[in-house]
């Protein structure tokens, strides 16, 4: 990263300044390690990486993008290639590749912090000593087996919890 910055700004204010000025910050580089960044050959694992990138890529474009990076893993595998699955997800997050995030189910409720509860106007006593005392109603989605939401008008029962 100091290299390339080096890079950017080196025509117009040559490499001794501003090696000068990065020696008094968090980031000091001397010229001569600058030089030889510049002239040292790339790495045996930057090269496997550009070689595993363009495997991938093109196993991703391949599946339509929708293949993430266990199956991106499992395919290379299939082909030959050894490679651990970490530097698969590694080498797709510096690609900007993603699969496809199956589907979970709907979270309907969602509270703001900021907005205040309502009151508990029973101080949750749910008992009552005769029919229509009292009537408590709530908005929660609650999955069920049942296929049609006619199926049924009420959830007679019910607990619930703040965690």
């Amino acid at each position: 990263m100091k290299v390339a910055y080096i890079d950017q700004y080196k025509e117009t204010f040559g490499v001794q300044p501003i090696c000068d000025i990065l020696a008094e910050t968090d980031a000091p580089i001397a010229p001569s390690t600058y030089y030889a960044a510049r002239t040292r050959p790339p790495s045996a694992r930057s090269l496997r990486d550009e070689h595993l990138t363009k495997e991938i890529c093109r196993i991703h474009k391949a599946n339509y993008g929708l293949y993430g990076a266990r199956k991106v893993h499992a395919a290379l595998l299939c082909e030959g290639l050894e490679v651990a699955r970490c530097t698969v997800e590694r080498l797709m997050r510096a690609a900007g590749l993603r699969g496809v995030i199956r589907a979970k189910s709907p979270r309907t409720t969602r509270p703001a912090p900021e907005t205040d509860r309502p009151a508990d106007l029973v101080e949750r006593q749910f008992t009552a000593s005769a029919p229509n005392q009292l009537w408590v109603a709530d908005i929660t989605y609650i999955r069920t087996w049942l296929r049609s939401p006619l199926a049924s008008s009420c959830t007679v029962g019910g607990e619930a919890s703040r965690s």
